[in-house]
Order: C-alpha cells, then sequence, then structure tokens
C-alpha cells in the first residue's frame, strides 16, 4: 500500500510523480552528469544502469504500485536529460585512482571530480615494492622487455592514444602471460573489457563497447590472418571521433582513447594488409620458455594482485618516463627484432628485396613490373613460398621507392618501340628459367 500522503516527498503528487523534483531531488543525493548518453560519477562510468533503475525503483515503490516498470525506465531517462552535459574533459595529466587524484607532476589531491575512467586502486606514495609481481616479469620477460611493459602499463592509466602504440606478447604457451591481464584488471576494473581482435574488425557494435573504455584484452589472439585492418589501425592512432554503431540505434560519433593488449601464440597478421603502417603500431615482446623445474601457484594471480598498490607506483613510474620520452616507447634490440620478424612472415617481399643473386639495386637500369614480378616469383619458388599478387608488389615497391632509391615511371622499353611501367633504379641478374 502506498505510504500516507502526508509523509510523501515534494515530489508525489495524487499518487503521482513529479519527474521535473523528483529528479532534482535524486541528483542531490546520488550526483551524476551524462555525456553521449551514458551516466557518470564521480567514480567514473556507471557501467551497470540496472543499479540506477533499481535505486529509482527503491525511491517510488512507496508511492505508486502501478506501472513501475514504465514509470522506473521513463525516470531514468528524464534523468539523462537533466543532468546532460556536453563532454567530460579527458586529461592526460592525472589519474583519478580511488583515493583522490594523482598529478603527473607528483602532486596529489583528495578532491574527486566527475570522470570518465575512475580506478579501484587507491594512491600511496610509501606503498611497498611489489616484489612478487617483479619476480614474476623475471621470469615471464627478457629484461630489457620489462621497460617496456611498464610503460605501457602506465599508458593505460590515462585517456591518450598519443604513443600510436598496441601491445602484444608471445609465446608457446604457459609462460604465465594471462596473468599479466588479471594485474591489469585489478589496477582498472570496470574501466577494461576482454575481446577479441578479430571482431572488433568485423562487428561495429563490438567497437561501440569500447567506449569509455581504457584497455581491451584480447587474451587468446587467433592467429588467423585478418581480413581487414582499418579499424584496428584507426582506433589504435585515434586522435578524432569515430563512428561508432549499437544495436537498434543510427550510428554516432564519438571520441575513443582505448588501448589494445594481447597474448597469442603468434604474432598480429593482415590478410591483405601488407603496409608498414599496420606493423608499426605494434610492439611485440616475446615471452621468454618456461623453465620445466618451475612450479607454479594456482594462487599466483591472487597474490599479484595484493600487490596492485606496489604495481600502480610502477607503472606511474613507467608513465611519467614514457611522458618524459615523448610518448616513444623503450624498444629493445630483442623486441626491434621481433618487429622485423612480423613484418617478413606477414609479407615476403621485403624478404624478398634483401636477397642476393635476383638483382640489385643499380641507378641507371630499369626493369618493367612484369619481370621483377617473375623473378620474385622465382624466388618464391626456390624458397617454397606463397608469391603475393602483382599488384601487391608493385604497390609495395612504389609506397618504399626512397628506401630502395627507385622510381616508378611508366617509360620503361621492353622493346619493339613498346614501353611498360616498371622502376628505374633495379637491376635483374636472371629471369625465370635462366
Amino acid at each position: 500500500m502506498p505510504e500516507n500522503t502526508s509523509l510523501a516527498p515534494e515530489w508525489v503528487d495524487d499518487k503521482t510523480i513529479n519527474e521535473v523534483l523528483f529528479c532534482r531531488e535524486f541528483l542531490q543525493t546520488h550526483p551524476m552528469v551524462s555525456v553521449g548518453g551514458a551516466f557518470f560519477t564521480k567514480d567514473g562510468l556507471v557501467a551497470d544502469e540496472n543499479r540506477l533503475r533499481k535505486e529509482v525503483y527503491d525511491d517510488i515503490k512507496h508511492h505508486i504500485t502501478t506501472g513501475l516498470w514504465k514509470k522506473v525506465s521513463n525516470l531514468v531517462e528524464v534523468l539523462r536529460m537533466e543532468c546532460c552535459v556536453d563532454a567530460l574533459p579527458m586529461y592526460e595529466d592525472r589519474i583519478h585512482a580511488a583515493n583522490g587524484t594523482v598529478f603527473l607532476d607528483g602532486s596529489f589531491s583528495e578532491e574527486k571530480d566527475f570522470c570518465r575512467n575512475r580506478l579501484p586502486v587507491a594512491y600511496r606514495s610509501d606503498a611497498p615494492e611489489p616484489t612478487q609481481w617483479l619476480a614474476f616479469l623475471s621470469q615471464l620477460l627478457y629484461p630489457e622487455d620489462i621497460p617496456t611493459l611498464q610503460e605501457f602499463f602506465g599508458y593505460c592509466l590515462i585517456p591518450s592514444t598519443r604513443a600510436q602504440k598496441m601491445l602484444l606478447i608471445t609465446g608457446k604457451g604457459g609462460e604465465g602471460k594471462s596473468r599479466v591481464g588479471i594485474v591489469l584488471q585489478s589496477l582498472l576494473g570496470s574501466n577494461m573489457k576482454t575481446g577479441s581482435l578479430s571482431k572488433v574488425e568485423t562487428s561495429p557494435f563490438a567497437r561501440a563497447d569500447l567506449q569509455n573504455m581504457l584497455v581491451m584484452l584480447d587474451d587468446d589472439m587467433k592467429m588467423e590472418a585478418l581480413k581487414q585492418t582499418n579499424y584496428i589501425k584507426s582506433i589504435v592512432t585515434a586522435e578524432l571521433p569515430l563512428d561508432l554503431e549499437k544495436k537498434g540505434l543510427q550510428s554516432y560519433q564519438a571520441d575513443m582513447r582505448v588501448r589494445f593488449l594481447a597474448f597469442g601464440n603468434g604474432t598480429l597478421q593482415a590478410l591483405h594488409d601488407r603496409s608498414f603502417g599496420f606493423f608499426r603500431r605494434q610492439i611485440i615482446l616475446e615471452a621468454r620458455e618456461r623453465d620445466p623445474a618451475r612450479k607454479d601457484s594456482p594462487y599466483l594471480a591472487e597474490r599479484l594482485c595484493e600487490e596492485k598498490e606496489g604495481i600502480f607506483q610502477w607503472a606511474l613510474e613507467g608513465l611519467r618516463r614514457l611522458v618524459h620520452n615523448d610518448y616513444q616507447f623503450t624498444i629493445s634490440d630483442r623486441a626491434g627484432a621481433n618487429m622485423e620478424a612480423a613484418v617478413a612472415d606477414g609479407n615476403n617481399i621485403v624478404e624478398f628485396m634483401k636477397s642476393e643473386g635476383y638483382f640489385r639495386l643499380k641507378a641507371d637500369s630499369e626493369v618493367s613490373s612484369k619481370a621483377i614480378y617473375d623473378v620474385y616469383q622465382q624466388w618464391c619458388e626456390d624458397n617454397a613460398l606463397n608469391p603475393l599478387a602483382q599488384k601487391t608488389l608493385t604497390a609495395y615497391l612504389k609506397q618504399n621507392e626512397r628506401a630502395y632509391n627507385l622510381e616508378y615511371t611508366n617509360k620503361v622499353h621492353i622493346g619493339g618501340g613498346r614501353y611498360a611501367r616498371g622502376f628505374m633504379g633495379i637491376e635483374l641478374l636472371q629471369r625465370p628459367g635462366w
């Protein structure tokens, strides 16, 4: 039964609810803003609106008895309009921790502002060193690659894509890569999602799910080559709003500042994209082989997460180093070699251009596109590799003219008064059948 009207709040009038008065009172006790249809409190994104609906329901259930579901839904929508603001700033000079705001200049404030992302970890300048975490990393990664992971952890704490990189950790399996994701989840909480890189490319709804997120983790990256790479590349380097789509709604523009972290048994490959631009967005770290004598504890992840305040300080140190270096990651010779190997695996033209005995770079020579493709096919056959399409070879050479001192031309003389497209600056040393 409804309560006595004399005890009813101001927003109840003759068993009906004044929606404006209700929303104003509700926002006084539950401060929020809405941006792009999403609610944000001083604790960040309201990821589960069902909890909000439950609070509205609890407030009105004693005053009306029919049509409650519809009334709750209506009130939530009115709340969305009542507290709507144009945008929330995305600051790169501070981190919203559980107990206040950490500034990259070393200062800290207990004050909290409305923000997109508040982390579920407290800032403690005197947090003890995360000894178990550091010991775990010494077994997982080569020493020269640990600073890279430290910088990437820090990079994930702020809403920025200035570094324009994603991180891949590869290994044969059993090294403990997945625990890196569990620890990062303990730092980021609901600001991190798990998903599939391939799904990001194929599903517009998957991309919309990453709005307002700091990180997406692909814990078991598929080895199949991606049919397209446009969306992953644009998200990794996003500086302008991207086009997103939610089920049942028209597409819309929104800012994205999500970073990708992926674990797998191999590197990320593309079916058609042979450009260096696809690979330069990746940092590839190789996990160390698991010591057969190592004894793994089933409680290791929990013990590592217990050090999250120290790990937060460790990541903050990496972030400050990254910012000081103008968002250039520390890349070891090993990681650089991993990248070169990934490029060669994804585009065997790179390896062909390093080969000997098939051609030489010579300033006063020229060759048609067809002739050099014939030699490339011979090289592939000699090395038991599948040749890429002729237009792929031509496009690669055109894109890398400066690197090889080539010049694309449509005036390569092929005899009989005929001319064809090709390149100046290269001489063939053999042709198929020679």
